[in-house]
């Protein structure tokens, strides 16, 4: 066998490498919240180019390819299968890594360094705002909620911003944003945005000057409350909205994961939820909070 056919790939890797380009691109879309469309018009192509690409049945140029990992606020080599220096990490389990960065983070970290930061985490329609606001008057701290910080600062509604700015330009908002209120405030309840997480760097802040709680609930219990709110971006005039909030909720379960406890609000009065946590809380801040009667 000569060496030329030693060194050219063959059919079913290149197969092989497509698919996974397209799982990646898709995961990422989905930890977004962004609907395929919304990151088509983004990249400058086509809705149909980017589900072949999805789909492991398109082959992107380089110029594609880094069109949509800017979109996505990534670097192109981070849609690639492996990526640089966290190849042996990908291969991991979501839940051993979660366990590995938990451990790491044991070690190397107190939670003096998250004073009395609460930040809350998960989709719209976990109950972010509303049981954020309740626990800051429980635990006498002051409420802030980074979606109306940031529209506030840029004079525009969330959507309007995504749309005028696009995803990287608004994770920098949000960046910026939670950075001011992690140096402002020490003692603190935050209601961060879904997507928080889709920004490994944001994420990481959070994680390392706040106790992290994520808000759970079952898909159907979003998408009614969120209807409720009269909210439904991303998926506005969507057919497909709760198979992409459960695509979403998927994509973002295993970096929800990583916060410092889990409070499920599926199904449960307000009340309830707001005993259960204020009692989370308490555990995570080791102490026990000023109640207000």
């Amino acid at each position: 066998m000569d060496a030329q056919s030693d060194s050219k790939p063959s059919r079913n890797d290149n197969t092989a490498l497509l698919a996974a380009i397209g799982a990646r691109v898709r995961t990422e879309r989905a930890k977004r919240g962004m609907t395929r469309r919304a990151l088509a018009e983004q990249c400058q192509t086509s809705d149909r180019y980017l589900a072949q690409i999805e789909g492991g049945a398109g082959n992107p140029s380089v110029l594609v390819l880094d069109a949509i990992a800017r979109a996505l606020g990534l670097d192109p080599i981070d849609l690639l299968p492996g990526g640089a220096a966290l190849r042996g990490l990908r291969r991991l389990p979501p839940a051993q890594l979660t366990a590995l960065m938990r451990a790491a983070e044991k070690r190397n970290r107190g939670t003096a360094q998250r004073a009395r930061r609460i930040a809350l985490i998960g989709l719209r329609g976990a109950g972010k705002s509303t049981l954020g606001d309740a626990l800051a008057e429980r635990i006498d701290a002051p409420f802030v909620e980074i979606d109306g910080m940031i529209e506030q600062r840029h004079g525009a509604p969330l959507a309007t911003l995504f749309e005028v700015y696009g995803q990287s330009t608004f994770r920098r908002f949000e960046r910026d944003c939670l950075t001011e209120v992690l140096n402002d405030y020490g003692n603190v309840v935050i209601a961060t945005a879904g997507g928080v997480v889709a920004d490994e760097d944001t994420f990481a802040q959070l994680l390392e000057n706040a106790h992290v709680i994520w808000l759970q609930a079952s898909p159907a219990e979003h998408m009614r409350r969120v209807m409720e709110q009269g909210d439904f971006r991303p998926m506005e005039r969507n057919r497909d909205a709760m198979k992409d909030l459960v695509t979403i909720l998927d994509a973002r379960a295993p970096l929800y994961g990583r916060a410092h406890a889990t409070l499920d609000t599926a199904g449960k009065s307000l009340a309830a939820c707001v005993e259960e946590l204020v009692k989370v809380a308490e555990g995570l801040m080791g102490r026990s909070c000023t109640h207000k009667s």
